[in-house]
Parts: structure tokens; sequence; C-alpha cells
């Protein structure tokens, strides 16, 4: 394992935690296809919720919720469809997408969670 990869999981758990925290119920993790991977899949009342998490140690560029460019959606919207036809209970849910982004600088963790962060 290498320290990004370890970032990456560390810093999955604490949106995890967050989100749960906020009501959220974890329906699949790390869930993978051919056209990427689903960081988290939650459940918010009746809605499925596909969560990207992003971490950037510095805010330049614009920050871990910018890092998400049209690519990066389409891969998550691709993805997203092949989990609803494999997992067909969810199917006739609504579905969002939200960013959980973790900036860093210094000490200090803060959350940014983006609700419809875009529409597929």
């Amino acid at each position: 394992m290498n320290d990004k990869h370890d970032r990456g999981r560390t810093t999955e758990a604490l949106a995890l935690d967050y989100l749960a925290r906020q009501g959220l119920r974890l329906l699949a993790q790390n869930w993978s296809c051919r056209s990427g991977e689903l960081d988290l899949v939650m459940l918010d009342g009746d809605t499925v919720v596909f969560v990207e998490v992003r971490y950037r140690r510095h805010a330049g560029w614009g920050g871990a919720a910018a890092s998400i460019d049209g690519r990066k959606q389409q891969r998550l919207i691709k993805a997203a469809e092949l989990f609803l036809q494999k997992e067909s209970r969810w199917a006739r849910h609504p579905c969002r997408f939200d960013v959980v982004a973790l900036d860093t600088s210094g000490p200090i963790r803060e959350h940014h969670w983006i609700r419809n962060a875009f529409d597929s």
C-alpha cells in the first residue's frame, strides 16, 4: 500500500462516518465495475446516493470539490447505471450524486458535503 492509497481509504472512512452521523445508511463501499469505482453508495431516506469522496492537501487549483471534471462525472454516472442494473432492488428509487470533499490546510480537517453535486 502506498501513502496516497492509505490516505484515500482514511478519507473515505471519515466521510462514511460523517454521513452516517447525518442519517445516511451504507449500501456499498468501493463498488467496482469496468467503468470505475463508486466510493460510497448510501441511502438517504429512500434516495440512493452515489458519493464521490475527494481529498486534497492544498486548496490550490480549486480544492477537492473542483477536481471532479466532466469526464469524471461521466464515469461516475456510468458506474451508477451499472450498479443499479446489478442491484436492481434500488433501481426504482430516486438517485443523486453527492461529493464529500475534504480539504486540509494545517491541522484542521473540514468536510464539504455537496448534495446534488451534478446531474446525470
